[in-house]
């Protein structure tokens, strides 16, 4: 049996033992002991999830931005809200974040019970105020009856929290090429993906931030996405911890699915993954907290296709919800 590795002591986790895992990620997938996931209640976060009546005007819900067929993001550069409204920031996709440490692009929420209310909140994603999304709940006749039976009471903005971060824990992403590979399938990925892999782990350092079995050291990095003439255009990290060093930082994202979750980096700025292997190629773009991990690489063209075809094995299946609800 594969062992999980977890940063937090078991004491303050509840396992889901019956949730299926795929292949490459920890055994269990990890809950606080104070939102343990049943199947109830991921079946009706899920239904909070699509639930269109959280937003302002009726015409978007948390699903409306994390397309599942998108993994889990939207294929655009900003996230547009209610009154089509568009932020600076792309969609961030929501895949195996059950193991993160912080969300959202500048780490502002510790958990996902602290997260999934924030964007019905934001004025310019669902533009809700905390008594409404109480209300709209409510008057949902089949979501509320579903509340009560799980919660045992009326629904409360804290029940709806916990209800939407259970079903956010099942979206997983897991038994790519990549992990088939790993487990001792050789013929898994491609003589030039496994070039790829040995360029990714070496000469390319890819692993100084995308480590693990999701790719991310989930930590803050400056790359220079956020420097603009001059001038950093997005305070990133910054603005939370108010620390003059995490200007322009922004938390690694996960390589889960990331063919098929253009465009990249936290504006949307490059479109393809051949940008982005030429953006880290030429050690990013300079500016005062560029991160000292940014360096010119000096890749070959042969070099930056296998690193192109090794990113393309990081898909493989996508999962969400209880299984056996579906």
């Amino acid at each position: 049996m594969r062992l999980s590795i977890l940063s937090a002591s078991c004491a303050a986790l509840a396992f889901a033992e019956t949730l299926p895992v795929p292949l490459g990620l920890d055994a269990y997938v990890p809950a606080p002991a104070s939102n343990p996931m049943t199947r109830e209640k991921v079946e009706l976060g899920r239904a909070l999830f699509f639930f269109r009546g959280l937003s302002r005007d009726g015409t978007l819900s948390c699903g409306g931005c994390h397309l599942p067929e998108r993994a889990f993001t939207d294929g655009k550069p900003g996230a547009v809200g209610v009154r089509g409204q568009v932020s600076s920031r792309r969609t961030p996709p929501l895949l195996n974040r059950a193991w993160g440490k912080s969300f959202f692009w500048d780490g502002r929420a510790a958990t996902l019970e602290a997260q999934v209310l924030q964007p019905i909140l934001n004025p310019k994603e669902m533009d809700l105020t905390l008594e409404e999304i109480r209300q709209r709940v409510r008057a949902e006749e089949t979501i509320h009856r579903r509340m009560k039976q799980v919660f045992g009471r009326e629904a409360e903005n804290e029940d709806i929290a916990l209800a939407l971060a259970s079903y956010v824990r099942t979206i997983l992403s897991g038994d790519s090429p990549y992990d088939r590979f790993v487990a001792g399938d050789r013929t898994a990925l491609s003589p030039q993906q496994q070039l790829g892999l040995r360029l990714f782990r070496g000469k390319a350092n890819c692993v100084a931030c995308h480590v693990g079995p999701q790719f991310s050291d989930e930590r803050f990095h400056n790359t220079g996405t956020a420097w603009r003439n001059g001038e950093f255009v997005d305070a990133g990290r910054a603005a939370v911890s108010q620390e003059q060093a995490d200007r322009g930082a922004f938390r690694t994202p996960g390589l889960r699915e990331v063919a098929g979750a253009a465009p990249y980096m936290h504006d949307g700025s490059l479109q393809t993954l051949e940008e982005v292997v030429d953006f880290y190629d030429e050690g990013g773009r300079e500016n005062p907290e560029r991160d000292a991990e940014m360096n010119e690489l000096k890749l070959t063209m042969e070099e930056k296709r296998a690193l192109v075809e090794f990113l393309k094995s990081l898909s493989g299946k996508v999962s969400e919800g209880w299984p056996e609800a579906r």
